[in-house]
């Protein structure tokens, strides 16, 4: 399927690695050029590369901390006139509810729920000027049915959704469409940061662990960022327009509801 976003140009958050990366490529296969963000250069300079590589579009690199103004602002002025936002972040640590103190969430809202809000703020006038964007926000499947050792995830990235379910709404017309991916277990540095923690835990292996896992997923495995880039891509495409303000399962059946 020809997407219709060729020569469109992306803000793609956290796309070093894992979920972030595999939008980056799904958008460059696409014919997106792109800015891509990460905090460490050296991972993030070689997954451009990469991409330019194989795809042939132009790919610009900010290595900065989109949860402090700082970052945010670097991110800003190299994004531009940008048609696409993906705001993407890593998630704080797990934990149990009596582990948190105030700071912990402070800082858990500034990576997940005010970083998105303040780059959506900076660029979503000028998508609305020019008549047409797409932002899609990386949350969790964890704003649909709470994980209890997430509790500062869930908090944050519920957060998020709320704003976007108001502010989706409000910009429509102009052409911008906001919707958020809620991603469950996929293969990345993040599944095996929790996996670790059950392995410290429970004292298994990590195969063990992550075979348990999977076993709670009806799909029968973790996901692939491929796959997660595919469905974020679409989302940024012209036959997304009448997607406004949804929150997508990419779960494998893991999360289990009606609706």
């Amino acid at each position: 399927m020809d997407l219709g976003i060729k020569g469109k140009r992306a803000l793609v958050c956290a796309s070093s690695k894992g979920l972030g990366l595999g939008c980056a490529e799904a958008l460059a296969e696409a014919g997106v050029d792109l800015v891509m963000n990460a905090r460490g250069s050296e991972a993030l300079e070689a997954a451009a590369e990469r991409i330019r590589a194989e795809h042939g579009v132009t790919v610009t690199t900010v290595a900065a901390d989109v949860a402090t103004p700082e970052g945010q602002a670097a991110v800003i002025e190299a994004a531009g006139d940008v048609d696409i936002l993906v705001n993407n972040a890593g998630g704080p640590p797990p934990g149990m509810w009596s582990d948190w103190d105030r700071e912990d969430f402070i800082k858990a809202l500034d990576a997940n729920m005010l970083a998105p809000i303040a780059l959506m703020k900076a660029l979503m006038p000028g998508m609305m000027e020019r008549g047409w964007g797409r932002v899609v926000n990386i949350t969790s499947q964890s704003v649909r049915a709470p994980i209890a050792v997430l509790g500062l995830s869930n908090s944050a990235r519920t957060g998020l959704t709320g704003y976007v379910a108001g502010t989706a709404r409000q910009v429509a017309g102009k052409g911008v469409n906001i919707n958020n991916l809620l991603p469950g277990i996929h293969a990345t540095d993040r599944a095996d940061a929790l996996d670790g923690g059950v392995v410290k835990a429970e004292g298994i292996t990590l195969e063990e662990a992550r075979a348990r896992r999977a076993a709670g997923i009806p799909a029968g495995r973790y996901g692939t960022r491929q796959e997660f880039g595919a469905a974020c891509a679409f989302l940024c495409s012209q036959h997304a327009g009448f997607i406004v303000g949804q929150n997508i399962l990419l779960d494998g059946g893991a999360t289990n509801l009606t609706m």
